[in-house]
C-alpha cells in the first residue's frame, strides 16, 4: 500500500484547490486535508491575523511545518496554500507525489476572489501584486507538478474531472 497523498493540489490563491480538493476527495471515497485549515485550526486565528501580527516569516515557518506533518500522515486529497512551493524543503518533500498544479490566468482571479483585501498579499494594488506573486511562483508550481490543469472557465466538477484523467485515477 503506498503512502503520503492520493493527490496534492498546488496553486495561486483563487484557483479553486479547497473546492476541487473536496470534490476528488468524495469521488475517490478519501478524506480531504488543506494545510492553510490545518494552520487556522493550530492557531485559532485566520491566516491573515497570523501575517499582520506575526509577520510573512512566522506563517510560513507553520506552512512548512504543517506540509510536512499533512504529506507524512495524510493518504486522500492534499491542498496546500498558495505559497506553500516557495520553500525549498517543500518542493523536495513533493517530489514524487501525484501533485497537481492548478493554474489560472488575473482575469479569471479577479473573476473569483476578486482580489480583495482579505488576502494579506493582495492588500495593495492587487491586480499588480497577484501578477508578480504568479511570476515568482508559476516556475515552482510547474516544477513540482506532475500534471497542470488550466481552471478557467471551467466549473470545479470540470477542473477535479481533469485533475482525474491527467492523474490517471478514474472512478
Amino acid at each position: 500500500m503506498s503512502t503520503g497523498p492520493l493527490i496534492v493540489l498546488v496553486g495561486p490563491m483563487g484557483s479553486g484547490k479547497s473546492t476541487v480538493g473536496a470534490l476528488l476527495a468524495d469521488r475517490l471515497g478519501v478524506p480531504y486535508r488543506d494545510t492553510d485549515a490545518d494552520i487556522v485550526a493550530a492557531e485559532g486565528r485566520e491566516i491573515s491575523d497570523i501575517f499582520v501580527e506575526d509577520g510573512e516569516e512566522h506563517f510560513r515557518a507553520l506552512e512548512r511545518e504543517a506540509v510536512r506533518t499533512a504529506v507524512a500522515e495524510h493518504q486522500g486529497v492534499l491542498a496546500l496554500g498558495g505559497g506553500a512551493v516557495l520553500d525549498a524543503g517543500t518542493r523536495r518533500l513533493l517530489a514524487g507525489l501525484p501533485v497537481a498544479y492548478l493554474s489560472m490566468d488575473v482575469e479569471e482571479a479577479v473573476r473569483r476572489v476578486g482580489l480583495n483585501t482579505a488576502r494579506p498579499l493582495l492588500a495593495v494594488n492587487p491586480r499588480r501584486q497577484w501578477r508578480e506573486l504568479m511570476e515568482a511562483r508559476r516556475h515552482l508550481y510547474t516544477e513540482v507538478a506532475r500534471v497542470v490543469v488550466a481552471t478557467d472557465d471551467k466549473t470545479p466538477e470540470e477542473v477535479a474531472q481533469a485533475v482525474l484523467d491527467a492523474l490517471e485515477l478514474q472512478k
